[in-house]
């Protein structure tokens, strides 16, 4: 390749810039278009997100109705089969119990209309036994009235010598049973304290004092029979109530247990339920625009824009590995970004094909118009968002042109091989490509006329035009054409 690289700034005109900026709008419309259809698909998804979501409710809280109901009949029956048991063991004691009252009643001698009553109502309390009823204190109200019947019935004769009284009293402290004395110890040490005054004054010269003894030692066993009866009965009901307010703290127990593991339950669904929306809002929103994210990446790349197809690659890997890991609070913060992203890329792939278009109606008008100065088209290409046209002359010389653009400028770039006018290297005094230039300039006026492009001076480094032959050339010169 002979000479220096030949350039020239282009300039839009007013109409090709009114074009294009009809464009511009026209894109910027499909672009608004088009998100407003992602906010409308956005939003559908987020109303059935939202329609799914409280079917689910409503179906945990059906789950949980029948649960709180399973639960109330477990309890009940819990109740019931405890009720049961305790029904069981009171019919049993009030069994046992009134078998020990008629074992008394049995033991009364006389008193024939008292013994017949009190049959009466022992029959009666039997014939309640596993009701719903409080057998106890009617059971401990009929022994003491069995042993108060039985003491009238087996009181000593006053006639008879002080050794049968005495064991007359003494078995029917006997006969008043070990629970009494257990209720009333200290009656039942009355008692026996008032058995041995008696049996003291048993002997010779103590008759006044045993007969006035008699008496008071009569009172104190009906005394104690009937204190020993109503402790019991106030002791069996203590127990009872004991023993129900154990099993009702029992069950409250169980029931708040039952509640907290309850709520600790509905608090982990309530999270699984919230993680779950998240992450099937990332995955959503994702759905959405992930079309479009690959799409505008494939598109940089097609215009020459690693840097953005990189960013662009970069936020959706950043939605996709949380969306992958179920981190959801981190994948609905990188796709919001990522929507922002596609924005923003969006409008800037829209910037890369207005600029494409413009590279590519320039290409046609400067091969339009180098055909009409008598080249052939000898082929071109497309290379980092720059076109490569390559045209030949009848004389077998070569200008291959590269199309590119210089920050907001485009840039025209001529590599002329084969003609006698452009020498190898700059002359000090200035170089001369009087003839070349002669006809770039022809190119460059056909192009003015046919098109919206004005090409500037055709400069070259050295060129005798009062430059600086020292100037560095403008980015385009760095470019290359490799055959």
């Amino acid at each position: 390749m002979s000479g220096s690289p030949k350039y020239s700034t282009v300039t839009i005109a007013p109409a090709y810039a009114r074009l294009e900026a009809q464009r511009r709008r026209t894109r910027e419309a499909a672009r608004k278009r088009q998100e407003a259809l992602r906010a409308k698909e956005r939003a559908e998804r987020a109303a059935r997100r939202a329609r799914e979501a409280a079917a689910r409710r409503e179906r945990a809280r059906a789950e949980a109705e029948r649960r709180e109901t399973e639960l109330a009949a477990r309890r009940a029956a819990r109740q019931e089969a405890h009720a049961a048991r305790g029904r069981q063991e009171q019919s049993g004691a009030d069994a046992r119990r009134l078998d020990g009252v008629e074992e008394l009643l049995d033991r009364v001698r006389g008193q024939e209309a008292g013994v017949r009553a009190l049959r009466e109502q022992l029959a009666q309390l039997r014939g309640r036994v596993g009701g719903a009823g409080e057998l106890g204190p009617a059971i401990e109200e009929l022994r003491g009235r069995v042993v108060l019947l039985g003491g009238e019935g087996e009181a000593p004769d006053r006639g008879a010598g002080h050794g049968a009284v005495l064991a007359a009293l003494e078995e029917r402290l006997a006969g008043i049973g070990p629970e009494a004395r257990g209720y009333d110890q200290q009656g039942y040490r009355h008692c026996v304290d008032l058995l041995g005054e008696l049996r003291a004054a048993s002997g010779p010269g103590g008759e006044t004092r045993f007969r006035a003894l008699l008496g008071t030692v009569e009172h104190a066993l009906t005394r104690h029979a009937a204190t020993g009866g109503e402790r019991a009965a106030e002791e069996l009901r203590r127990s009872e109530r004991a023993r129900e307010d154990a099993r009702r703290a029992e069950e409250r127990a169980e029931e708040a247990a039952a509640a907290r593991e309850a709520d600790r339950l509905a608090a982990e669904e309530a999270e699984r339920e919230r993680l779950a929306a998240a992450l099937a809002e990332a995955a959503d929103r994702l759905g959405v625009v992930r079309h479009a994210v690959e799409e505008a990446a494939a598109e940089a790349v097609e215009l020459a824009d690693p840097d953005l197809a990189e960013r662009i690659g970069a936020a959706l890997a950043a939605v996709t590995g949380p969306l992958a890991a179920g981190a959801a609070a981190q994948a609905l913060t990188a796709v919001a970004a990522l929507e922002e992203v596609l924005v923003g890329a969006e409008a800037r792939l829209d910037e890369l094909h207005l600029a494409y278009t413009r590279r590519m109606d320039l290409a046609e008008a400067l091969q339009d118009a180098m055909i009409g100065e008598g080249f052939a088209f000898t082929g071109g290409a497309e290379r980092d968002g720059r076109l490569l046209l390559s045209f030949e002359r009848p004389s077998g010389a070569t200008y291959r042109t590269t199309i590119g653009t210089d920050g907001e400028d485009v840039v025209l770039l001529y590599q002329v091989d084969g003609e006698p006018d452009v020498v190898l290297r700059p002359d000090p005094e200035g170089a001369a490509c009087d003839r070349t230039e002669d006809l770039l300039e022809r190119v460059h006026e056909a192009v003015v006329e046919r098109n919206g492009f004005v090409p500037g001076e055709l400069t070259w480094q050295g060129k005798r035009s009062g430059n600086d032959p020292d100037d560095p050339p403008p980015a385009a010169m760095e470019w290359t054409w490799s055959r």
